[in-house]
């Protein structure tokens, strides 16, 4: 058998193999996150970990479960960790503290590691939005097609991650399911 493997992280076996992905989806979004605005925006706390085989999705929920405080509310998509995830700052990027995490069922296309969430403030935002609808193009950015969530998502064939970018409230409304697109 060869040890060939499609997803770079996938599966994953444990808390440190987790917070490892953590790292490299936070250095990955912060290279799309530059790559299409020349700059770093600042994080809004949420990451997301894709699973690819439904054994890694039930050992990290169990992983997920001991990491995050408890809900009974069956539409929350993020759940708050006990104790932030803080990736110190590397070269120009800063220290950054993530606050949620989600774990994503296996999705065939969602080939990506995970992805997290950057904001703007409301106006620049909104700006950005309509100069994207109005034509305006951004290497590797685009306008999400979903009618529930208000985001720009940053993407790159060559990176095994996603990036979105938004409001921070609208951050903090993707915490909880939103659609039926949300895959729980």
């Amino acid at each position: 058998m060869n040890d060939f493997r499609l997803y770079r992280f996938s599966p994953i076996h444990s808390r440190e193999e987790l917070v490892n992905a953590v790292n490299y989806i936070h250095l990955a979004c912060h290279t799309l996150c530059k790559d299409s605005f020349g700059k770093y925006l600042p994080v809004a706390g949420n990451v997301g970990i894709f699973c690819h085989y439904d054994d890694e999705f039930k050992l990290l929920m169990n992983i997920r479960n001991q990491l995050t405080e408890p809900s009974d509310n069956p539409e929350l998509k993020y759940f708050t960790l006990l104790e932030p995830i803080i990736i110190p700052a590397k070269d120009d990027i800063s220290e950054a503290r993530y606050t949620h995490l989600y774990i994503r069922r296996p999705d065939p296309y969602r080939s990506q590691v995970g992805d997290i969430d950057f904001y703007l403030p409301q106006e620049d935002y909104t700006t950005l939005k309509m100069e994207m609808i109005q034509g305006r193009k951004v290497f590797g950015a685009r306008v999400f097609e979903r009618p529930d969530l208000d985001m720009i998502e940053l993407f790159n064939p060559d990176v095994d991650a996603l990036a979105y970018v938004s409001t921070n409230i609208m951050t903090e409304k993707v915490r909880i399911k939103l659609s039926d697109a949300t895959k729980l």
